[in-house]
């Protein structure tokens, strides 16, 4: 079981807890432990703010307290904002869920996990502005006032018609239930990051949400969303079409992988002003993804430890419960 912890094979070891005959209370610790790395490497962040987290000790407890970190608030008003207050921590997990998912072999879920690292890239840009990630409850700020069309159906705005739309229900989302709330992060919240990033990068007659800013910041931000909105539109992207997910039913191999991101950093390299980064061997599974994520950002992202400090407490609990047994016998 240790060797399953260490591949991160959470779900397979919960399977195999009965085997081990222990007390049904032990059970239930480990049968927790394993749920909750499960979560992290399938990405059910929803579910990261795991109830009766207590019951499975301090440890466990610290690790769920970092996950929440990385967690959209399920609710409009709950008082741990998660990701809308800072990506960065959620970036720092999805890196290591890179780098589980290369270690396992699994090149579809990879490529699933790089497509939301797409998706949500212009956010983790304007956070650096923001100090937010584009939290419906205070982007008001941000985009309200004079000269501003964010979110309105004018001709002058550089958005699409999808694009439209999800910045006018960002502006209103606070006042909804729950579940028009959770409907709005699922489906339109990385709509509205690719609309940040047009803001930024690509509107030829910019309203006050870019104008506001400091020449520089502008000139910044237009440099890293330029980046951004190419790495979602990039070949390692579009290889995950050729996922079950998608329409070829066919699986990339690990060479398609690296041979695809090696041309997805030559194109990036050529874009804005963020070659060196991009083109960085930083000793990554993606060669130069955390040193982009990290000059896009402003400030480090690096993959997290969660996972690796889940699977080393679930072997610490299995070695404890074991040697217990033992004794007891």
């Amino acid at each position: 079981m240790e060797t399953l912890c260490h591949r991160y094979a959470f779900g397979d070891v919960r399977e195999l807890l009965p085997m081990l005959r222990l007390p049904e209370s032990e059970l239930n610790r480990l049968r927790r432990i394993c749920l909750f790395g499960q979560r992290l490497l399938d990405l059910d962040a929803e579910d990261f703010d795991m109830a009766d987290a207590e019951a499975g000790g301090p440890e466990y407890t610290a690790l769920v307290d970092r996950a929440r970190a990385c967690r959209m608030p399920q609710e409009p008003r709950e008082v741990n904002r998660g990701a809308l207050s800072s990506l960065r921590p959620a970036y720092d997990l999805l890196l290591e869920v890179v780098r589980a998912r290369h270690l396992r072999n699994e090149m579809a879920s990879l490529v699933a996990t790089v497509h939301i690292i797409a998706e949500y890239l212009p956010l983790l840009v304007w956070e650096a502005v923001w100090g937010h990630a584009a939290d419906p409850m205070r982007i008001d700020d941000n985009v309200d006032g004079a000269d501003s069309v964010f979110g309105q159906q004018d001709v002058t705005c550089g958005h699409n018609r999808t694009d439209k739309g999800a910045t006018a229900r960002i502006l209103r989302i606070d006042k909804a239930p729950g579940q028009g709330w959770r409907t709005y992060l699922d489906r339109q919240h990385s709509n509205v990051a690719h609309a940040l990033g047009v803001c930024a990068a690509e509107c030829r007659d910019k309203c006050s949400v870019v104008t506001r800013l400091p020449a520089a910041v502008q000139g910044q931000l237009a440099e890293r969303c330029v980046v951004a909105l190419a790495f979602g539109d990039s070949g390692v992207i579009k290889l995950r079409h050729a996922a079950p997910v998608g329409h070829g039913f066919g699986v990339p191999s690990v060479e398609e992988l690296d041979e695809t991101w090696q041309h997805t950093r030559e194109v990036l390299g050529k874009r804005g002003g963020l070659a060196e980064s991009i083109l960085a061997d930083d000793g990554f599974c993606l060669p130069g993804l955390p040193s982009l994520l990290t000059a896009l950002a402003g400030t480090a992202i690096v993959p997290d430890t969660l996972l690796r400090d889940t699977a080393a407490l679930t072997v610490t609990k299995l070695h404890n419960a074991t040697v217990h047994l033992r004794e007891a016998a």
